[in-house]
């Protein structure tokens, strides 16, 4: 079994150590956009286009299913991937949404993301399809805590409070709707105090390891179009070993 994972940059590898953890026997091949992260700024068409292009190249190795990590790809152009692509093509917004409902009391259920992935409201309107009372946030200093390492003190919490400080007490459950937002889910959790945290990444491997078999080599190729500075240390970071990884070029359709 081969299974193909893009995101915009290395955000997705939370969403690839979730299914290697549920499924080890997978082949997994991700791509990490680096070179044009972030896609939350940029229009409907050029995140459909990007997105293709990452798809055609996973694609080239044969791969089974393809996982889109990416939320801002989720909501702009999982259809579109679905369209073009004949294999299974699963993004991180439904599975997370289900989660989310499945576990939610009071059906008060806030989402943080990037700013592209909130404007999208793909997330409130599936959540909302399904009766829930809907608290959207854009935290967009996440990301850039998450790859400084600020992951816990003064400064996370501080960012934490001054985001997330209007919806608390207005909700019971609240989704991570970006694939950085895990590594800040403790603090995250200890400031929300009783409101259950859902981590789209693992919501994801459940739902792949539903419908893929857990067979394989358990071989992991990790392709990215940029080598940035920070990027082994993201590895390192959210994968818990180096390892090694190849460059791409800017991708263009294959």
């Amino acid at each position: 079994m081969k299974i193909g994972i893009f995101d915009s940059g290395v955000g997705g590898l939370t969403v690839l150590k979730a299914l290697r953890e549920e499924l080890p026997s997978v082949d997994f091949f991700y791509l990490g956009d680096t070179a044009r992260v972030p896609y939350g700024g940029k229009s409907k068409e050029t995140i459909q286009r990007y997105s293709l292009e990452c798809a055609e190249f996973l694609l080239s190795f044969g791969v089974e299913l393809l996982v889109v990590a990416c939320n801002t790809a989720s909501a702009y152009a999982l259809e579109a991937l679905k369209d073009k692509l004949s294999i299974p093509v699963i993004g991180v917004i439904q599975p997370g949404v289900e989660k989310a409902i499945k576990i939610s009391k009071q059906k008060k259920i806030g989402v943080i993301g990037t700013r592209g992935t909130i404007q999208s409201k793909a997330y409130q309107k599936l959540l909302e399809s399904y009766g829930a009372q809907v608290f959207a946030k854009a935290c967009p200093l996440f990301v850039p805590l998450v790859e400084e390492g600020i992951l816990n003190g003064t400064i996370a919490k501080s960012v934490i409070e001054y985001y997330l400080q209007e919806l608390k007490g207005k909700i019971d459950t609240l989704i991570l709707g970006c694939t950085h937002y895990p590594l800040l889910k403790e603090p995250i959790k200890q400031f929300m105090g009783e409101v259950d945290v859902v981590d789209s990444a693992e919501a994801v491997a459940k739902k792949v390891s539903q419908i893929a078999r857990n067979e394989g080599e358990g071989n992991l190729r990790l392709f990215f179009t940029d080598n940035s500075p920070n990027l082994r240390a993201m590895i390192r970071l959210i994968l818990g070993q180096d390892l090694k990884f190849e460059i791409v070029p800017v991708l263009c359709r294959l």
